[in-house]
């Protein structure tokens, strides 16, 4: 295998690769020409994750394994779904995409993650982790209920072995008669490392045809024998596998467990492959990888690698520019002040310590952080658990993952009226991510809460206020705030609150039946220029809930007509909300409620997202005056 050292900046030359556009075009290549292959997808996926940027160590990982799938299975016959959708750039390149891999996470090119209307061969759409073994399991079973012959496999990875529905899902298949094979990508090493030398001779054994051909027939054999026999029979093979293996705990749950295999050595994967890819009912197949694999700094710093931005050319920045700190960042540093305050203070993130920026904090206050890997659920009930202590729990959460433990929002924090402050990053458009990553509904599904206190930052120094408010609050809060940088508002020093519900009029209208400008978090900034261009009045509501019905009360009385703005959808978002409060408050004024159109938007940049939702600032402009027109009219 050639080990790379540096990302191509000109296409590298591919013959094998350029031959493959279709699954069927690989399965007429001969098995001693795949390592070639490897070395080729490789050395493709370098060039064009370097003229794109997105997502990197986990596809150079994958990429024997992607190449040993599609050889030895019949896709897209075959159903093939992949977990933690970022593996899946390998898988792309080798199912009629290559060329298209360069438009990826781009306005109009391909998505970062698998999607059912890309390709045949996208069985399921991911995005969230841990949802595979499900899919792949209602699919075997809906083939096996329609007579269809066809094979359901589950690819695993990145750590969506950590959570809980990928349990869930195990316990029921292992009980299950479906033919389903669970591929588990284990690129962390530490089980290998655990069970040593031995393991790596019984692997063999165990995934060899020998060997579960032996089983097989010794389980026809044993169906003649008394019951007694079979449970003494399966017990004994479970208790020495489980001496030597690290797949008791499958093999309990139903498995026929084989591995672990090195998922780097191609001769061995696709001996492996062609063995279990003939056997009945629920398999496992564990094979280790190495994230980064073949590119040595990505090796190195598998974290740092991850993902990658577009390379650009360097470019020269003004010795006084200061550079912008991400809202992400912002939070980081209120985090570790506040925790040098309060040692009540403890920090919560599902997996997300360098996106959401608990590094520092996970560094000076390791005793209390807390990782609890990707388990959103349990880390909200874990918040509830450290709050009926006295506590004060801070789950840094991205908002569309928070949509995972939406239960336990509801029945184990703010029923109880726990003290738990939610610090929800990337919310609204995400960007390149698209329709899976964006925080488009946490408006509407937070508001709707009782005892909630929900919050929405219109910049760096707001954020820094609001969530000491939300902190300083006794009972659950939210403050949700968007993907990258904001307007380069220098961030106050000190931790003060704002007064709970409390908004600020940022430009008052001298004109008589002026229009009022209602605006939340990040629509703040480009609602300025539109509220200068109509003479509005502009206010930073702040606070959805609760809503200052001190401040609309007086607005309702000097201004002539509504607008709220949103990143969030309409629909029982925060214009909602002050619709709600008008209207049970006898306030008739026209009302234009703006947010998010009821669509999922693909991906593209953060820009573009904004125009096509019509949130830029040209945009609201233009809506503004045709509505006043029609309203006239």
């Amino acid at each position: 295998m050639k080990i790379f050292t540096d990302i191509p900046a000109r296409r590298p030359l591919t013959p094998l690769l350029d031959r493959i556009d279709t699954p069927p075009d690989l399965r007429r290549l001969r098995p001693r020409d795949l390592p070639a292959l490897a070395d080729e997808l490789r050395e493709y996926l370098l060039y064009s994750v370097g003229q794109s940027g997105g997502h990197f160590g986990a596809g150079l990982g994958v990429v024997e394994l992607s190449i040993v799938l599609h050889y030895c299975l019949d896709t897209p016959r075959d159903r093939l779904v992949w977990d933690v959708g970022h593996q899946a750039y390998p898988h792309k390149i080798l199912t009629g995409r290559r060329e298209q891999l360069l438009t990826i996470r781009q306005a109009g090119g391909l998505a970062a993650f698998p999607a059912r209307e890309e390709s045949l061969y996208d069985t399921f759409g991911v995005g969230h982790s841990s949802t595979a073994i499900s899919a792949a399991l209602g699919m075997a079973l809906a083939a096996r209920n329609a007579g269809r012959n066809q094979r359901s496999v589950a690819v695993v990875g990145d750590g969506a072995l950590t959570a809980g529905m990928a349990f869930e899902a195990l316990n029921h298949a292992g009980h299950s008669d479906a033919d389903l094979l669970v591929v588990l990508n284990d690129n962390d090493m530490s089980i290998s490392e655990n069970v040593g030398g031995l393991s790596q001779y019984f692997s063999r054994l165990l995934a060899s045809r020998t060997y579960t051909s032996m089983r097989e027939n010794s389980k026809k054999m044993l169906r003649h024998f008394p019951e007694a026999a079979q449970i003494l029979a399966r017990r004994a093979e479970e208790h020495v596998k489980g001496m030597v293996t690290p797949g008791t705990l499958f093999e309990e749950l139903g498995f026929h467990y084989l591995g672990p295999v090195d998922g780097h050595d191609l001769p061995r994967l696709l001996e492996v492959m062609d063995t279990v890819r003939d056997l009945e009912g629920p398999q496992f197949l564990h094979v280790i990888t190495q994230k980064g694999r073949g590119f040595s700094p990505a090796e190195e710093a598998p974290i740092k690698y991850h993902a990658i931005s577009k390379i650009e050319p360097a470019k020269a920045t003004p010795a006084n520019e200061p550079k912008k700190l991400k809202y992400s960042n912002i939070f980081g540093q209120w985090l570790c002040d506040m925790a040098a305050l309060d040692s009540r203070l403890m920090g919560i993130t599902p997996a997300m310590r360098e996106g959401s920026d608990l590094v520092r904090f996970s560094q000076e206050y390791p005793e209390r952080y807390f990782d609890v890997a990707i388990a959103e659920q349990h880390a909200v009930t874990l918040a509830a658990g450290m709050a009926c202590e006295g506590a004060k729990p801070v789950v840094a959460i991205y908002s569309t993952f928070l949509q995972r433990g939406y239960d336990q929002l509801i029945h184990d924090v703010a029923l109880q009226n726990l003290d738990v402050l939610f610090a929800i990053d990337r919310a609204g458009l995400v960007g390149e991510d698209g329709p899976t990553h964006a925080g488009s509904f946490d408006l509407t599904y937070l508001r709707c809460i009782p005892n909630m206190v929900v919050m929405t930052p219109r910049d760096e120094s707001e954020l820094r206020r609001l969530l000491s408010t939300g902190y300083h609050h006794e009972g659950p809060a939210a403050v949700r705030y968007p993907r990258g940088t904001g307007p380069g508002t220098e961030p106050a020093k000190d931790l003060e609150p704002i007064p709970l519900g409390k908004a600020e009029v940022l430009r008052r209208s001298r004109k008589k039946n002026a229009l009022a400008l209602l605006a939340f978090g990040s629509l703040v900034e480009p609602a300025r220029a539109v509220a200068e261009a109509l003479q509005a009045t502009l206010v930073d509501m702040r606070f959805i809930k609760p809503l200052d019905t001190e401040c609309l009360t007086e607005l309702m009385g000097r201004h002539a007509a509504i607008v709220t703005l949103e990143e969030n959808v309409v629909a029982g978002g925060a214009g909602s909300a002050v619709a709600e409060w008008m209207a049970a408050n006898g306030h008739r004024q026209p009302m234009l409620q703006i947010g998010l159109p009821d669509q999922y938007l693909d991906h593209a940049s953060a820009a573009q997202q904004l125009q096509q939702a019509g949130l830029d600032s040209a945009s609201l402009e233009a809506r503004i005056r045709a509505w006043q027109k029609d309203s006239q009219g």
